[in-house]
């Protein structure tokens, strides 16, 4: 398409044939998960599948110069969570599968775009299936293989470039069809759409996404020879170095997470957590 990109995939190559995706992306119904002036996502269902429609309307100039003023990155539509989808995919990680992605317009304020994924069921946050271990610790072997997971695939993600940006348990879906053991489970990382790629990660962003994940996993009944577990498999050496050589990450994690916490609880007090 001319002046923009535009992906079609089974179902919605046949079912908008002969129409404009953009315009019918905006009349598919469903489950509305959030619903503002610049974006909608929503749950579709379609011959009985589920997917997941993410529209991105164009969030405006005021909101970017307003991003870049707080040296934030802003979130100009759904771009980045299809190149996250596929340079994931490429490395091994397993994430969600795209069906369809348009974008068009030149106009970076006023683009409008959307991403449409498959929903992946039967799963379970890891923030969920972590929920009881306080009271009621895992099997021991289930554990450690999924620290040694959730390790190995923020390393290969942060070594690829990429950083998530909302890097918490509670964007890994573990998949219940077989039932998760030891020996045998999956995992798939969501909730792309504040991912940024580059050629290399820089350190600042690597620490952020870590300190994300500690911040939501700090409560779940870890020790701390499961943090120490998780960072000898992340950085793929021995304990003793990663002792020596990152003993600043160690003391930005710990910091910020009391960052995370402080800011959590006042969203709770403003009410914005529901």
């Amino acid at each position: 398409m001319s002046g923009g990109v535009l992906f079609l995939d089974e179902p919605f190559r046949s079912l908008w044939a002969g129409q404009d995706p953009f315009v019918a992306v905006e009349a598919l119904a469903g489950e509305i998960f959030r619903e503002l002036e610049a974006r909608r996502t929503l749950r579709t269902e379609v011959a009985g599948r589920g997917y997941f429609v993410k529209i991105h309307r164009g969030v405006g100039w005021a909101e970017i110069v307003k991003n870049l003023l707080s040296l934030r990155l802003p979130v100009l539509g759904a771009a980045n969570e299809w190149r996250a989808i596929q340079r994931l995919s490429e490395i091994g990680v397993d994430s969600m599968h795209a069906v369809a992605y348009g974008l068009r317009g030149r106009n970076p304020g006023r683009q409008h775009s959307f991403i449409i994924t498959e929903e992946l069921t039967p799963t379970l946050s890891l923030e969920d299936f972590c929920l009881d271990w306080k009271k009621h610790p895992p099997e021991l072997r289930l554990k450690r293989a999924l620290i040694a997971r959730v390790a190995e695939m923020a390393r290969r993600m942060h070594r690829a470039g990429i950083n998530h940006r909302d890097f918490y348990l509670c964007h890994f879906l573990l998949h219940l069809d077989p039932a998760p053991t030891a020996d045998q489970f999956r995992l798939s990382l969501i909730d792309l759409h504040r991912a940024q790629l580059r050629g290399q990660l820089p350190r600042r962003w690597r620490d952020k996404d870590l300190a994300a994940l500690y911040f939501s996993a700090v409560d779940i009944g870890l020790s701390r020879r499961d943090l120490l577990r998780f960072l000898a498999a992340y950085f793929a050496c021995p304990l003793r170095q990663v002792l020596r050589d990152e003993a600043p990450l160690l003391s930005h994690l710990a910091s910020e997470t009391l960052r995370l916490q402080a800011r959590f609880a006042r969203k709770v007090a403003a009410g914005e957590m529901t």
